[in-house]
């Protein structure tokens, strides 16, 4: 457990507002060891392997945007052209590729006991209007999916964390090699755990 290891992600929105030394800090202070990182600019063939092609995972964006629609009263037709799911989902999709590929992203390897959780935990909600204060997401962004689907654009949220230990070994392994991973030894683990 004092192994796992998770991946992160300074999206462009949290690079262009200078957030990249709070979010840094935020996982050191709670006890966690960044193990790689780097700035890079993402293209549309990267992105493709990262963001899953899964049809249910689309399928999913279109009815969590046709939920917000219905929500918000917004007619998804007037909003969207359509009200099927898998033609939104393919939007949102879209949309995901331009906001990730707008900018710089520091991208990192976090490791320590229970990361993939401890880290959610921090960058809280994915949908910033519901992340909890003292969150990354909670203290840093407002955005709302009824907000960014009437201006067809992704939801700015700042920053990305692994669900699963199957994604966090899928995504580590598609934006680190072996050879930028580096193990060593944080001063206060003896103490910590």
């Amino acid at each position: 457990m004092k192994q796992e290891m998770t991946l992160v992600l300074v999206k462009p929105d949290g690079v262009k507002r200078g957030l990249i030394g709070e979010i840094l800090s935020r996982i050191e202070r709670r006890g966690l060891k960044i193990i790689a990182m780097k700035m890079v600019w993402v293209d549309r063939n990267h992105l493709e392997k990262h963001l899953p092609s899964d049809p249910a995972w689309v399928e999913r964006l279109g009815e969590k945007t046709l939920k917000t629609f219905t929500e918000y009263n917004i007619d998804p037709i007037a909003a969207q052209g359509t009200d099927n799911k898998m033609e939104i989902g393919t939007k949102v999709k879209e949309l995901l590729f331009e906001y990730l590929s707008s900018g710089p992203i520091v991208a990192m390897v976090v490791q320590g006991i229970h990361a993939i959780d401890m880290v959610r935990k921090l960058v809280g909600h994915s949908l910033p209007v519901f992340a909890e204060m003292g969150t990354i997401r909670g203290d840093f962004s407002v955005d709302s999916p009824a907000v960014a689907n009437l201006e067809s654009r992704a939801i700015k949220n700042i920053v990305h964390a692994s669900e699963t230990q199957a994604e966090a070994d899928n995504e580590i392994h598609l934006w680190f090699g072996p050879e930028e991973i580096h193990q060593y030894k944080r001063a206060e683990e003896d103490i910590m755990f």
